[in-house]
């Protein structure tokens, strides 16, 4: 009898009547009146993009351009500072050979991005605030922390980034720790660009994804790269005569560009455009824009990185010290004490790829490398501070002035990056940057477990939840994902030679595997498998739909009435 009634509840909120379908996500979960979701909305937007109505146009180039901005925000995660440095060194140590698994990556990446863009379209809710209100609180307090943990390691790469760019444009005179003060006052200065109009600020962040294309563009024609070869490692997936280096180069790829906390951003980005959520016709269009943009911007993310690897594979593969020191000393380039007169294989990062790419091409080389590696740096520090109060106010439900975010979520993410400016040598960051990736990998489950959760909750998404072959599809694609970034976390750890260091990753994997396996049996629950619910939390007959008692934060007075 109970089961019966429970169906009946969500028979009667998924109909539709003249195409206006009310989500029940949004009439049973908070903030229940529209004044509280408009504050909510304040705080990080003051306005939303309107959308150009058309009659009977299947597709649409006004609406594309009306929707066409959040896709581009979150793409400038795949072209930050660490997936730039990524891309070089995969062409320095294994030429054009794992140009396909770049492009299976962003393949990869462009489907969870579109579960994210679905989940704001749907839910009017970005990713951390469904997570605060479907988690119980320890877990929830665990996964804010975890997410915050990968946004700080990304941070540090980016506004490292930008030091090393100023380091490399002022010939050294500015240090590391001045281009970090710099890099965080000019973001403080950038991120208020939405007090002039939103469409603003997403044409900034257009600007500055166009001076890396020309940037990175420019030295992809100087160098003239083999095209042959380089169709042939986009198209053919198999590196032939690799070892141990290429494999965990191959790896580091897939690390840098699917990133845990571009999830987060991308599903409260679309939430800039007006979509009336209640209606079914409206939801559906948004989704289609929503994913031809992101296809758009991840397309042109990919040609960049695709620049960049190209440059490195064609001019630096198999090179050596040695061969870059003579090269260097032939020049006017005041860097040749950073290779060493051996003939052990030359390894880059950007800072060191910038002054190469100066000794065999010209100063000008060296500016414009420098330059694009600017507009990286700035652009992915901007919108990881998004990210940070995103992920900050919903998990935390926080409900703080816009500057008081901005300077709390700055601060946490900036003083480690700043001590690691003050202590370290700008030119021995390689290590950290390991260190860095390691850490964003570890986090990764921590958004695609979500992401694949929420959306094939019919609870939340109704008639737009994941279809079977989604199910099936996203859960392999994010096992395979991060079982890759396991791998990567393992050779990191082997390198460490410290029996202390040993032991301690080991009980940190241990508490780290216990929470993911948890995710995934509240995701397990969440999509169906009765069998595996043991009554712990969710209380419930098989013949119950499970997905409702996710719904932790229900208005309660709400379900009385309906």
């Amino acid at each position: 009898m109970k089961a019966e009634q429970d169906g009946a509840f969500f028979e009667e909120d998924s109909s539709t009547e003249n195409e206006v379908q009310t989500n029940q996500y949004s009439s049973i979960s908070p903030p229940a009146s529209p004044e509280a979701q408009d504050n909510a909305f304040s705080t990080y937007f003051e306005e939303k993009v309107h959308i150009p109505e058309s009659v009977n146009q299947t597709f649409s180039f006004r609406k594309l351009w009306a929707f066409t901005g959040p896709g581009f925000l979150m793409s400038i995660a795949y072209l930050d500072p660490g997936n730039i440095e990524s891309d070089l060194q995969s062409g320095a140590k294994a030429g054009f050979k794992l140009l396909w698994v770049l492009l299976l990556s962003t393949i990869i990446g462009l489907l969870l991005q579109r579960l994210a863009a679905r989940l704001g379209v749907v839910t009017g809710m970005h990713l951390a605030e469904v997570c605060n209100r479907q988690y119980p609180t320890v877990p929830r307090i665990i996964l804010w922390l975890m997410v915050e943990l990968a946004i700080i390691g990304s941070d540090m790469q980016e506004v490292i980034g930008c030091a090393i760019a100023l380091n490399l444009l002022s010939v050294g005179r500015i240090p590391l720790w001045a281009g970090v003060l710099i890099t965080i006052t000019d973001t403080f200065v950038f991120l208020f660009l939405d007090k002039y109009g939103l469409r603003k600020l997403e044409a900034f962040f257009g600007f500055l994804i166009t001076v890396m294309a020309l940037s990175f563009g420019y030295e992809y024609v100087v160098v003239k790269p083999d095209q042959g070869e380089l169709l042939k490692g986009m198209f053919v997936p198999y590196c032939a005569g690799c070892g141990p280096v290429q494999l965990e180069q191959a790896v580091g790829v897939v690390g840098a560009v699917i990133m845990p906390h571009n999830i987060y951003l991308h599903s409260a980005l679309v939430k800039s455009r007006e979509v009336d959520r209640k209606n079914k016709k409206e939801v559906k269009e948004a989704n289609k824009y929503f994913f031809i943009e992101s296809s758009i911007a991840l397309f042109i993310s990919f040609l960049i990185n695709v620049f960049v690897v190209a440059v490195f594979a064609e001019a630096f593969y198999n090179k050596t010290n040695i061969d870059v020191n003579e090269e260097c000393n032939a020049t006017s380039i005041p860097y040749t004490n950073l290779f060493p007169f051996n003939n052990e294989t030359l390894e880059v990062d950007i800072y060191k790829g910038g002054v190469v790419l100066g000794c065999f091409f010209g100063p000008a080389a060296l500016y414009i490398w420098a330059i694009g590696i600017l507009a990286a740096g700035q652009s992915s520090t901007m919108t990881g501070t998004y990210s940070g109060q995103f992920v900050m106010e919903g998990f935390l439900n926080l409900q703080w002035s816009r500057f008081a975010r901005v300077l709390l979520t700055r601060s946490i993410a900036i003083t480690p990056t700043l001590l690691v400016a003050i202590f370290q040598d700008v030119q021995h960051l390689t290590g950290m940057n390991d260190f860095l990736n390691v850490l964003q990998s570890m986090q990764l489950p921590f958004a695609l477990i979500p992401i694949l959760t929420f959306t094939s909750m019919t609870s939340i998404m109704n008639d737009f939840a994941n279809a079977l072959l989604w199910k099936i599809s996203g859960g392999v694609v994010i096992l395979v994902v991060c079982a890759i970034n396991m791998y990567f976390v393992v050779v990191y750890v082997t390198t460490l030679n410290s029996v202390l260091l040993y032991v301690f990753a080991a009980l940190l994997s241990i508490a780290y595997l216990c929470f993911v396996g948890y995710l995934v049996w509240y995701c397990l629950v969440a999509l169906g498998v009765s069998c595996l619910d043991f009554g712990s939390r969710m209380q419930m007959s098989p013949s119950r739909p499970i997905d409702i008692y996710l719904l932790n934060d229900m208005d309660t007075d709400a379900l009385v009435e309906r």
